[in-house]
């Protein structure tokens, strides 16, 4: 099948369906809900609320297509051995990793709050990453699944911008993949911090990759 275009910053993007990974990161409840854990740490899950109908249009595109689609979780085992002691305690939190939240333990794999959204919930067939960090490679099968694949482009969208979207992406891009970020599949509690990770991205010529939409995304889909 010949590649794909659509318009982007900071220039035509281009992909071949069949080996394009749509990848939806930490959709999870305790992030999304409210009355989750971050709307009880004083969060406005608002800001993060308004990416999910634009990536559940890009979903259904990517369905009706060859696109691969891979949903991540962030969490950890219940026992908490694969997390950092460094991470449970930075921030010096009343609330820790592993301490009992509105939706169960927090950020333990198995828990209602550490599952994916019912709006975007995978379909069977769907691989979901499970990692304990904020980058999706980082101890995680992803890069096999993807060699597997024979995956060259991965178009990125979930939360938060300038946390595990933009940590991945960066990964992404050091491993020789063509990354490209849907600017309103993306969000952030704090909008300057999503506005200033989407000009990073694109600086430089594409520095870490291209910026696009989902509008522009299923048009080309379709």
């Amino acid at each position: 099948m010949a590649k794909l275009k659509l318009a982007a910053k900071p220039y035509e993007y281009e992909f071949e369906p069949k080996k394009t990974a749509l990848i939806i990161i930490d959709m999870q409840r305790d992030f999304l809900e409210p009355g989750g854990f971050a709307e009880s740490l004083g969060d406005d899950v608002s800001q993060l609320r308004r990416a999910i109908e634009p990536i559940k249009n890009v979903l259904e595109a990517a369905r009706s297509s060859e696109v691969l689609i891979i949903h991540t979780r962030e969490g950890h085992r219940p026992d908490l051995s694969d997390a950092p002691p460094a991470k449970i305690i930075r921030g010096h939190a009343k609330v820790k990793i592993g301490d009992m939240g509105p939706m169960g333990r927090i950020l333990v794999r198995g828990e209602p709050g550490h599952d994916i959204i019912e709006e975007l919930y995978p379909q069977k067939g769907e691989p979901i990453i499970d990692k304990p960090g904020k980058g999706s490679f980082y101890q995680t099968d992803l890069e096999l699944i993807l060699h597997n694949r024979d995956i060259k482009s991965l178009i990125i969208c979930g939360v938060t911008t300038e946390v595990c979207v933009h940590t991945t992406m960066r990964e992404g891009n050091d491993r020789g993949y063509e990354c490209l970020l849907l600017q309103d599949c993306v969000a952030s509690y704090f909008p300057e911090f999503h506005k200033t990770t989407l000009e990073i991205t694109r600086a430089q010529g594409g520095i870490f990759g291209w910026v696009s939409d989902s509008n522009t995304l299923v048009k080309a889909l379709a």
